[in-house]
Parts: C-alpha cells; sequence; structure tokens
C-alpha cells in the first residue's frame, strides 16, 4: 500500500508517517511551501499515484479564525473540495480529518456520526464546508472526526500549560466544557488501521474517556509538577473569541466495530506524550 499525507509536517501528519513506516506502508508526505491546497495549480498535480491519500491540512487557530474568516474558509472549506477534486479525477481514495466542533454541544450524551451538526465557531463552520465539500467531490471518502489533540510537533494545550508553569504564570482553566483530550500518536496508528478496512462515509475517532479542560490541566499537574494548583474557572469568565460546546464527547462505537479496537484512554495518551517529551523527541 501506498499511502500520500497532506500536512506531513503538522501534529498529526508527523505522527502518521511514523506510523505507517512502523506498519511497513510506503507514505510520501507533502506540506507547504511545495504543496498549497488552497489552490489548484500549487503543487496538487504533483502528486504520485496512491492507494490513499490523507488530509491532514488545516487551519486549525480556533479563535484566529473569528477574525481571519476566509483564511479558516481558504483552507478548511476550498482546500478540502480541491483535494477531494484530485482523488476524484484519479479514482483515488480520501481520508479527510475533520473535528467536533461541528457539533454544538449542547447534547449530553456522546454524539454519533449521523447527530446533528450545528457549530458554534468559524473554525467549525468552516471544517463542516470541508466535509460537504468532501462529500460532494464524488470520490470514495473516509471523513474521520477527532477531537483536542496533543502531540509533540505543534501548539497544543498540554504545553501550553507547561509553559506557564515554567514561567510562573498563574493556571486558570474552564470547567464547562467536556471533551476527549487525543493523543496524535494514537490518533496515527488508528488511521493506519482504518485504511486497511475498506469503509467509507463518517467515523468518530478520539481517546476514551472524557474530562473537562480543568481535569485535565490537573492530570499533567499531577504527572509533572505536583502541588501546583489549577484554579477552576467557567467559559463566560474566560471570554474566548469563539464560542466552544460545551459536551463534544465523540461516540467511538463504530470506530470500534470496524476495527475491533478500542481507543487508549485519554491519560494513557498524556503519559505516552510525555514520555516522548522526556526522551527529547521534539
Amino acid at each position: 500500500m501506498k499511502i500520500v499525507v497532506i500536512g506531513a509536517k503538522g501534529m498529526l501528519g508527523r505522527d502518521l508517517l511514523i506510523a505507517c513506516g512502523k506498519a511497513g506502508i510506503s507514505v510520501a508526505g507533502y506540506d507547504l511551501p511545495e504543496l498549497d491546497i488552497t489552490a489548484k495549480d500549487r503543487g496538487l498535480d504533483k502528486l504520485p499515484t496512491c492507494d490513499w491519500l490523507v488530509n491532514c491540512a488545516a487551519y486549525t487557530d480556533v479563535d484566529g479564525a473569528e477574525s481571519h474568516r476566509d483564511l479558516a474558509f481558504a483552507v478548511n472549506g476550498d482546500g478540502a473540495r480541491n483535494v477531494a477534486e484530485w482523488c476524484a479525477g484519479r479514482n483515488v481514495p480520501l481520508l479527510h480529518i475533520s473535528t467536533d466542533y461541528v457539533f454544538d454541544g449542547n447534547g449530553t450524551t456522546p454524539y454519533k456520526e449521523d447527530d446533528p451538526v450545528r457549530p458554534l465557531s468559524v473554525y467549525g463552520e468552516s471544517k463542516l464546508a470541508g466535509e460537504v465539500a468532501v462529500q460532494k467531490a464524488g470520490a470514495r471518502h473516509l471523513i474521520v472526526r477527532t477531537q483536542s489533540l496533543f502531540g509533540v510537533n505543534g501548539r497544543n494545550f498540554v504545553r501550553s500549560i507547561l509553559a506557564r508553569v515554567e514561567k510562573n504564570l498563574p493556571l486558570k482553566v474552564v470547567t464547562d466544557q467536556v471533551s476527549c483530550p487525543t493523543y496524535t500518536g494514537h490518533l496515527a496508528g488508528a488511521i493506519v488501521r482504518l485504511l486497511n478496512t475498506d469503509r467509507r462515509g463518517i467515523v468518530h475517532v478520539s481517546a476514551s474517556g472524557s474530562c473537562s479542560w480543568h481535569e485535565f490541566a490537573c492530570a499533567i499537574m499531577e504527572r509533572t509538577n505536583p502541588g501546583v494548583v489549577v484554579q477552576p474557572t467557567t467559559s463566560a469568565e474566560f471570554k474566548a473569541l469563539a464560542r466552544r460546546p460545551v459536551y463534544s464527547v465523540l461516540d467511538k462505537t463504530r470506530y470500534e466495530s470496524w476495527t475491533g479496537q478500542k481507543m487508549p484512554l485519554w491519560q494513557t495518551g498524556l503519559d505516552a506524550y510525555l514520555a516522548e517529551l522526556d526522551h527529547g523527541l521534539h
């Protein structure tokens, strides 16, 4: 099997290249500046033939998207369409990465793939536009919705918390947003499993278990700086630019039935991430 990964320099893309290598899969990675998915004439036609194309490229600055709507939609909407049309024209299956932020978070049970979508933010709207574009392009496709990613090759919540502690800055983290923080090393392994299935449609893949961001921050401190207090706050007090879903836990039943595997707990992912940091692989 030969895989092409777009967005290969990013947090997930980097781990996916590693996971493919460990699985003995031939993989080629592309990213800016040699490939810009926002324009069809900026590298897409130079991509090699492959058995799967995985699109990890995305504009992921949730708050930044509120003031950079055009850029968010150019990458997450138009870019996704360009990639999907490239795949459709060459009969190449596409695995596209999406997000829990397509949901409004008003539910109280884990979101299934066919639950109604209603994004609250520009970022969520742009990612939903990408999903729709992929579905309309005509390529065989698999849309993987995931959430709250952290890994060694990019900005993430864990790194931000550790940086604040290092600078002796206070920690105030929201208690009223519940998610499934997901280690990109584990997500990359799950994607490799999905590439070996003959499936299409939408599938949810994120860590098992769930927690609030405050609980996640406390777990980080317990493992790295015992005794450091994480002050609780609320979304209303925090006043982020973009609205976040209050509850966006994803239901992984479909993934588990397709692969016969359960995703590791978020705590296991946190331990693996911290171990990777300790070994200097960043």
